[in-house]
C-alpha cells in the first residue's frame, strides 16, 4: 500500500504500517481519554485519563494486528503465499495469493473475525471481572471498551460485502455451491458495491441529521464500493480469459539489455535506441535477472553513472511477476501487483522467451470478443 513503511514481520511475512496509523491511534486515545473515561469514571486526574486513553488505543491496534495475523497464519497453513500485512486507517489488510479451494478461502476469511470476537469476549469478561473483584474503575472500563470495540469489529467484518471478511465468506460459499470461482467473485463483488452504496447513503443521512461521525461511514462505504468495483472487473477479466495459456498472450522476442553494463553504457548503447520505457535484463549467462525502468536511470547522479551497474538500479527478478509459457494466464495475472508492475516475464527453462503487458491482454480480450479473430 502506498504511504506505508516496513516496521517488522509477523508469522514470517513483512509487517507494514501506513502513515494513517499514528493518526488513528491519536484519535482513539483522545476519544477514550478525553470523552469516554471522564464520563464513565468521573473524578480522576487528567493524567490518569490520558494514560488510560493511550493504553486502550494501543491495545486496540494490537488486536487489529492479531486480526490480520490470523488471516496471514491461516493462509500460510493452507499453502497460500502471503506478500505482507499492512495496518492502516480502516484496520488492516493482508495481501496474499488466491486460495486454491473454496474451503481454504472460507478458512482464511473467517479466521480474522473469529479472533476479534474471541478477543472481544475475553476483554469484556476481564473488564467486568476486574471491576467486580478489585473495583479498579479505569482499567476495567478500558478493558470493557476494548472488548466492545473488538466485538463490533468482528461483527462489522462479517457483513456480506467484499472486501470485508463477510464478503470473502460469501465468495467461498458460492464457489463451493456452484463450482465456478469467477461467478462467485462476480456475485460477491456486486454485493459489495450494493453494500457500499447503502453505507454511503446511511452516512449522508447521519450527517444531514447533525451527526458528523456519519462522514466516517461515508468514507468506509466509498472504500468498499471502489474495491468491490475493482474486484468485479478482475473477476470479469478472469472469466473472459479462463483456460487460456500465457503463450497465447505473450509477445516475443523481447528487447533486452545486459545487467552488467554501467549505467552510462546502458544509456548510450541500449536506452537511447529503445522505444520501450521498461526493459528486461539478462546476466552473463543470458538468463533474466530483472527489469529496469529507463526513467530510473535518469535519477542516477552523473558522477556515478560510470561506476554503477544497471542491475543496481533495477528491480530484481525475485520482485517481478514470472510465468512459464504453459501456465494458465489467469494464474499469471494473479502475480501482478503494484510492486511487480503490469508486466509478466515469460521464462522457459531459465531463458526469457516473451513478455505479457497490458496491451497484450487488451489484444487478447479483443480477439476473444471477436470470436477468435484478430481485429485489423
Amino acid at each position: 500500500m502506498n504511504g506505508s513503511v516496513r516496521v517488522g514481520q509477523v508469522v514470517g511475512v513483512p509487517l507494514r504500517m501506513h502513515w494513517s496509523v499514528p493518526l488513528l491511534v491519536g484519535l482513539f486515545a483522545y476519544g477514550l481519554g478525553r470523552q469516554g473515561l471522564p464520563v464513565w469514571t468521573p473524578g480522576r486526574s487528567d493524567a490518569v485519563y490520558a494514560v488510560g486513553g493511550v493504553v486502550g488505543a494501543a491495545l486496540l491496534m494490537g488486536s487489529l494486528l492479531l486480526h490480520e495475523t490470523a488471516h496471514a497464519a491461516t493462509a500460510l497453513r493452507k499453502k497460500i503465499s502471503v506478500q505482507d500485512v499492512t495496518l492502516w486507517a480502516l484496520g488492516g489488510t493482508t495481501r496474499m495469493g488466491r486460495p486454491p479451494t473454496a474451503a481454504a478461502a472460507f478458512a482464511v476469511a473467517v479466521s480474522g473475525p473469529l479472533i476479534s470476537l474471541v478477543i472481544g469476549g475475553v476483554a469484556l469478561g476481564a473488564g467486568i471481572g476486574l471491576h467486580g473483584l478489585s473495583g479498579w474503575a479505569v482499567p476495567s472500563v478500558v478493558l470493557a471498551w476494548l472488548g466492545w470495540a473488538n466485538l463490533f469489529l468482528g461483527v462489522f467484518n462479517l457483513l456480506p460485502a467484499v472486501p470485508l471478511d463477510g464478503g470473502r465468506v460469501v465468495q467461498a460459499v458460492l464457489w463451493w455451491r456452484t463450482g465456478d470461482r469467477e461467478r462467485a467473485d462476480l456475485a460477491a463483488s456486486r454485493g459489495g458495491q450494493i453494500m457500499g452504496l447503502l453505507l454511503v447513503a446511511a452516512g449522508w443521512i447521519s450527517v444531514l441529521r447533525g451527526a458528523p461521525g456519519g462522514l466516517w461511514i461515508v468514507f468506509i462505504g466509498l472504500f468498499i464500493m471502489i474495491v468491490a468495483g475493482a474486484e468485479r472487473r478482475r473477476a470479469a477479466l478472469h472469466r473472459a480469459l479462463r483456460g487460456l495459456r500465457v503463450r497465447e498472450a505473450m509477445t516475443g522476442p523481447v528487447a533486452t539489455g545486459a545487467d552488467w553494463l554501467t549505467v552510462q553504457r546502458f544509456i548510450d548503447e541500449v536506452a537511447v535506441h529503445s522505444r520501450y520505457s521498461v526493459l528486461p535484463l539478462l546476466d552473463f549467462e543470458g538468463r533474466p535477472s530483472g527489469i529496469v525502468q529507463l526513467r530510473r536511470l535518469a535519477t542516477v547522479p552523473a558522477a556515478g553513472r560510470e561506476t554503477r551497474r544497471v542491475r543496481e538500479v533495477a528491480t530484481p527478478l525475485s520482485q517481478c511477476a514470472v510465468a512459464a509459457p504453459d501456465d494458465l494466464l489467469t494464474e499469471a495475472l494473479d502475480k501482478l501487483s503494484l510492486r511487480t508492475g503490469a508486466r509478466i516475464l515469460v521464462v522457459d527453462a531459465g531463458h526469457l522467451v516473451g513478455i505479457v503487458t497490458g496491451k497484450d491482454i487488451s489484444r487478447l480480450m479483443r480477439r476473444e470478443t471477436l470470436g477468435g479473430k484478430e481485429s485489423a
